[in-house]
């Protein structure tokens, strides 16, 4: 479960004080934001930083990184995050992140919070987010796994038309030697694929050099 979070919070330094009931529960000289200090009421460990050199160092200490910024910067503080560790990404919505209900947002992520949200609403969201940030890690993996599958295979395709043509067998004549080099030199057929492709690639155009002079 959630213990700590990374706050991003784009509206410390825009005015935007939380209420008294909040600023009473402040444990430093700086003022919470509502954010924070509903989160450290709550039990949470919270971290707050934005700069490149407070991300590096905050990053690896969270669990998960709550963004506290107008809709049209969540997709890059999003991308920022996710550029130093994979987290569930959450968002703090109120008068201030969402002013308005013209106010739009594409991005990816895991769950939402807000000022109007109980204690028991937070841990309901928390679970819901952290099961979508599961999921969605998961996709991205087989869809990862896929997209290297779908490119090794071009590698083979390739690989066996140009046995083929060199060769005059048959395309599966051509995978039969691949199959059998890469048994021989212990390695993946796509790594055999992938070098005779390479190969006759150069050739090509050394053969084409050659014929311009």
């Amino acid at each position: 479960m959630l213990q700590s979070f990374l706050l991003i919070n784009e509206f410390e330094n825009a005015g935007c004080s939380p209420p008294a009931a909040h600023r009473a529960a402040s444990h430093t000289a700086r003022s919470e934001s509502v954010p924070e200090a509903t989160l450290l009421n709550m039990g949470f460990r919270v971290y707050t930083g934005s700069s490149a050199k407070e991300l590096a160092l905050l990053v690896p200490k969270a669990d998960a990184a709550l963004l506290y910024v107008p809709p049209e910067q969540v997709e890059s503080w999003r991308k920022r995050v996710l550029a130093l560790r994979s987290l569930p990404i959450l968002w703090w919505c109120d008068s201030h992140s969402f002013p308005s209900r013209e106010c739009r947002m594409d991005a990816g992520i895991d769950g939402m919070l807000g000022t109007a949200m109980s204690e028991l609403e937070i841990h309901c969201a928390l679970l819901l987010g952290v099961n979508h940030y599961f999921r969605r890690t998961e996709w991205e993996q087989e869809r990862e796994q896929l997209l290297s599958r779908l490119e090794e295979r071009k590698w083979v395709d390739q690989a066996k038309r140009i046995l083929s043509e060199v060769k005059r067998i048959t395309e599966a004549e051509a995978y039969d030697f691949l199959r059998k080099q890469a048994m021989n030199e212990r390695k993946r057929v796509v790594d055999i694929a992938t070098s005779i492709v390479k190969v006759y690639q150069l050739l090509q155009e050394e053969n084409k050099g050659g014929r311009r002079r």
